[in-house]
């Protein structure tokens, strides 16, 4: 039996929110092994289209891509084997010794992630510098050198500010107003009005700043800090919050683009 082409080559992703899945699926829709390394308690708020989701929930499919939850090396295999993404927390880069690291926190500044992490270190948006902190930057900015790869410089520095989808730009996320435990009292796909009550954070409420679709909620129950971005409206009636974004597909390709030319290079591969 002939392995796959991408077979022995695992990736690794520090990240599986909204971007980091659509790098995941890209990965994987060709062949490609992934894992996913996240938080005890992910902070995700676009979380039906997020493998993060498989942390709380145990499993979870994007897009005919399954996530499963894996607290052991042994799962994480048989996840493997079954063409599913492990999802694991608690676990180091060198517990896993992958081939490829993907840094898809999106921190906007490099937490811990190092050009030595694996054999290929990729890292999304700001933050970092190709050829210093990893071989390769996505650039993750919304306009035209969205998902471009660059084996040089940096990204576009963090504006501070969502780019702008259907008119509406900061406005569009849902911060919360105070520390505290969040309670929602609508979905993800909610269709909702300007100023309609959303939930709740330590009784301070958070409304709806106009008429939209609810495309994300960070998970009922959480803490969350003053300020921390808890939730997010899009003006679109029409948007799909159970796909992956155009935006999370281009960045996505810019990765892929840069493992499958790095990937055929190797001499032990041609």
């Amino acid at each position: 039996m002939i392995a796959p082409p991408f077979a022995r080559c695992l990736c690794l992703l520090r990240g599986g929110g909204d971007l980091g899945t659509g790098v995941a699926w890209r990965l994987a829709k060709v062949g490609f092994p992934v894992v996913v390394v996240e938080l005890p308690k992910p902070l995700t708020v676009r979380r039906a289209v997020s493998l993060s989701s498989a942390v709380t929930d145990g499993e979870v499919e994007v897009e005919g891509l399954r996530g499963v939850r894996a607290d052991t090396g042994r799962a994480m295999a048989e996840a493997l084997l079954a063409g599913a993404v492990p999802v694991m927390t608690g676990v180091d880069v060198a517990d896993i010794d992958p081939v490829v690291v993907i840094d898809a926190r999106l921190a906007k500044r490099n937490i811990d992630t190092t050009i030595m992490d694996a054999d290929l270190v990729v890292a999304l948006g700001p933050g970092f510098t190709a050829g210093v902190d990893c071989h390769a930057v996505i650039e993750t900015q919304r306009g035209h050198r969205l998902g471009r790869a660059l084996w040089s410089g940096a990204a576009a520095p963090n504006t501070g500010t969502p780019g702008v989808v259907g008119g509406r730009g900061a406005e569009r996320v849902l911060r919360s107003p105070s520390a505290g435990i969040v309670r929602w009292s609508v979905e993800i796909g909610s269709r909702v009005v300007a100023g309609q009550v959303l939930g709740h954070v330590d009784g301070q409420s958070i409304s709806a700043p106009f008429a939209g679709v609810v495309r994300g909620l960070i998970l009922d129950g959480s803490a969350v800090a003053t300020g921390l971005k808890i939730g997010d409206v899009d003006p679109r009636l029409d948007v799909a919050c159970d796909e992956i974004s155009d935006k999370a597909l281009a960045v996505g390709g810019g990765v892929l683009e840069v493992v499958t030319g790095w990937w055929a290079g190797r001499p032990e591969v041609r």
